[in-house]
């Protein structure tokens, strides 16, 4: 009987069976989710080849999540508090329809942009020595300019080359300069200057003194100025001080003349009308004998734009008939627009005076704006004509530069419609 030799691979039943089994269940699991696999195996890699101990590794990222989660939290809080502030600041400038009770609403008017303060931070802009003198008998004004004191560096050596501006508004119909200084924040002026004003204007009058860094190849800069309004002066004796230089006026205080007009607002029928009655003592610049001082013919050819901008953007407009060579023209021209109650709320109301010109450029001879986001005499008027709907409220208003009036609305540039899209 042959020998039994036991074949190698039938080794103990136990001894074979725990490879296969473990085998098996690895072959099962890579199978389930293979992708998993894979990308542990690669993350496993990728920390393997950091030279740090994992505990420092697991550190650094779980600080740097922190601090993503830190950034994002302070970005939101940022953004609704200033969606909070938003809406505050909208929700106290909107006027209140729903009290209205047929009374003027003096408690809505806001004080003038002229009234508002731009700010509190001053800085020294050096003083200035000045006179004032006042020939009643000739009706004369002398302006003279002393001399100044410690004004501001405006150029790179730390020096400046002044120079002073002299003249009165709101006519402001002479300008005077004095001579330039080189290289002196003191200059020592001693010049004098006359102005032909009388009595009645000279109380409405101010006088404005202005310093000035020239630049032979740029624009002069403005160093300070000095305003002093002359209904305030003891004219019994010559005035001579010294005072402070102030910040530059934002805006000049001109006399473009005034324009009358009516608004009506009739809530049941969304109707807004308009009507533009008359305008007066319009200023000209032009040189051929058009200012209401001259005695020829005045060449400015005015007529009124009408605009309603919605949400601060350019909506609807109407303009009146062009009056010939003059400036206090009268129109008594009615424009009526669709409004409904809750855009009136959200409309302003703009009024331009142009000068039509067949060759050139027609140019704007003032401006005013109405509306929940006016000011002054101009949102008396808005309030007054909600408080009193279906009838007509006129009111006669003094006309602002087109400057002032666009900073202060800043109208936003109009959407396209989709039909009038390029593309």
């Amino acid at each position: 009987m042959p020998a039994f030799h036991p074949s190698p691979n039938l080794s103990h039943p136990f001894t074979t069976a725990l490879p296969v089994t473990n085998y098996t269940t690895t072959q099962t699991n890579s199978t389930l989710n293979p992708a998993a696999a894979a990308a542990a195996n690669l993350v496993n890699d990728l920390l393997n080849k950091i030279p740090l101990p994992r505990w420092a590794i697991y550190t650094i990222f779980a600080a740097g999540a922190l601090l993503i989660l830190l950034c994002c939290l302070c970005i939101c809080i940022k953004c609704c508090c200033k969606g909070k502030k938003k809406r505050r600041q909208k929700k106290n400038e909107r006027i209140n329809l729903k009290g209205l009770d047929g009374k003027t609403t003096s408690a809505l008017v806001q004080p003038d942009v002229a009234d508002i303060g731009y700010g509190s931070t001053k800085q020294r802009r050096g003083k200035l020595l000045y006179s004032l003198d006042y020939n009643a008998a000739e009706s004369v004004l002398t302006v003279g300019i002393k001399k100044a004191d410690g004004l501001k560096a405006m150029d790179l050596g730390g020096s400046s080359d002044p120079y002073a501006k002299v003249y009165t508004c709101p006519d402001k119909a002479k300008t005077f300069e004095t001579k330039v200084f080189r290289s002196t924040l003191n200059p020592v002026f001693n010049e004098q200057f006359t102005f032909q004003i009388s009595k009645a204007a000279l109380l409405k009058s101010t006088a404005v003194m202005q310093i000035f860094d020239f630049n032979r190849f740029t624009k002069h800069n403005i160093m300070g100025e000095l305003r002093v309004e002359l209904c305030n002066v003891d004219w019994n004796h010559v005035i001579e001080e010294w005072k402070d230089l102030g910040d530059p006026a934002k805006f000049e205080d001109e006399n473009l003349g005034e324009i009358c007009f009516t608004l009506r607002y009739v809530p049941t029928a969304s109707k807004l009308t308009v009507v533009v009655l008359e305008a007066k003592n319009l200023k000209s610049m032009d040189t051929g004998g058009s200012s209401v001082t001259d005695s020829y013919t005045p060449q400015k050819n005015p007529y009124v734009k009408v605009q309603l901008a919605l949400d601060k953007r350019k909506w609807k407009k109407k303009k009146t008939s062009i009056k010939k060579k003059t400036l206090n023209p009268y129109y008594n021209e009615s424009f009526t627009f669709d409004v409904t109650f809750e855009q009136i709320q959200r409309v302003n109301l703009v009024i331009s005076v142009w000068d039509h010109d067949a060759m050139t450029r027609n140019d704007a001879m003032g401006k005013i704006f109405l509306g929940c986001d006016a000011s002054g005499n101009q949102l008396r008027h808005w309030a007054d004509m909600l408080s009193n709907p279906r009838r007509p409220v006129a009111q006669w208003h003094n006309l602002l530069s087109a400057e002032q009036v666009n900073s202060t609305l800043t109208l936003k540039r109009k959407i396209p419609l989709k039909n009038k899209l390029p593309f």
